[in-house]
């Protein structure tokens, strides 16, 4: 493989993903009511946004939170009739774009801060959340943080922070302060958007990070991350699902069976190739079936399912180096309507 001849300079970038969500989260407060989303302040002053759990939510607020949770690097849009062939396809596609995609999807969008809190401290029921978004940045918890070498630049005087979580009820008190003293901000500086899956914001923005998991997919394969210049992502997105677990089972579906990514990269041909030919789903073992009848065989334990699944179904890597571009992997839209489609 060919290491990049111009590799993004992560530990001295100048753009601050916090600072880069402001308008988008102003956006999504100050059209609460037309988004159909909920805004409040705790006792302490934190601004929480319900998008999804007393409110009914809406698919332009979770395209909006998809593009805050990448930091306003990325872009997300909805699209009809994605599939060429409509009467095999699916009738409404998320759209997703980058040109600082390891920033946008990995310093910002991806999910990998850890919060909870035990029944006593939540107040009679255990809390577990996975953070995702731009206060990742300022807490520095997770050792991705020091392989990309970045760090907000914003300055303490301008600081703010946003996280995303994934649940159906407000965070308890603990884990709210536990943000706060991490990220290093005042109370009044923070955002926190709660998107339950079962719902159509956070069916949407769970959908939108199609080209995140392409990113995760190359930094597991250990593909080097700077090289990875511009990416361009697609997938369909379903009707939120009857419970958690099946709104769960058909958003990493639309990924797995219905995502197409499109990366350009500074290697060469062989280092394209091979990437376009491992990162897809169907060199999964556990391909090929409902992901919500994955889990439960596993007995709902992620670690007891083959990482190679967490993957987009279709892949093209171009090399900038050679101009050539190559091609892995394919759709299952046939297995996607046969989950999600009630034929009259």
């Amino acid at each position: 493989m060919t290491e990049p001849t111009a590799a993004p300079a992560f530990a001295s970038s100048t753009l601050s993903v916090n600072a880069g969500v402001q308008p988008l989260v102003q956006r999504l407060v100050a059209e609460a009511d037309a988004l159909r989303v909920a805004v409040s302040r705790d006792a302490s002053g934190v601004t929480i946004v319900d998008a999804g759990i007393g409110v009914a939510g809406s698919l332009e607020a979770g395209r909006l939170i998809g593009e805050i949770c990448m930091g306003g690097l990325g872009r997300v849009e909805l699209a009809a009739q994605g599939a060429p062939d409509s009467t095999a396809g699916w009738p409404t596609w998320l759209e997703v774009r980058s040109s600082q995609p390891v920033l946008a999807c990995l310093a910002s969008q991806y999910a990998g801060w850890s919060l909870s809190a035990t029944k006593e401290e939540a107040g009679g029921k255990k809390f577990f959340s996975l953070g995702s978004g731009p206060a990742r940045a300022l807490a520095q918890k997770e050792d991705l943080y020091k392989e990309l070498g970045y760090r907000d630049p914003v300055a303490a005087a301008q600081r703010s922070g946003t996280l995303v979580l994934e649940v159906d009820r407000v965070p308890p008190q603990v884990v709210i302060d536990k943000v706060l003293r991490d990220c290093g901000l005042a109370p009044q500086q923070l955002t926190l958007i709660l998107t339950p899956t079962r719902s159509l914001a956070g069916t949407t923005q769970v959908v939108a990070r199609v080209l995140e998991v392409a990113l995760h997919k190359a930094h597991e394969l250990h593909f080097p991350l700077a090289a990875i210049v511009d990416g361009v992502a697609s997938a369909p997105l379903p009707a939120p699902g009857a419970d958690g677990l099946d709104a769960m089972g058909r958003t990493n579906d639309a990924i797995l069976y219905g995502g197409r990514v499109h990366l350009s990269v500074d290697a060469d041909d062989a280092a394209a190739r091979t990437l376009a030919q491992q990162l897809p789903s169907l060199n999964s073992r556990d391909y090929g079936r409902g992901f919500a009848d994955i889990f439960k065989a596993a007995e709902y334990d992620f670690y007891k399912i083959d990482g190679a699944l967490f993957a987009p179904a279709e892949v093209w890597v171009s090399s900038l180096q050679s101009g050539r571009t190559w091609h892995g992997g394919k759709l299952n839209l046939e297995l996607l309507r046969g989950q999600w489609l009630g034929e009259a």
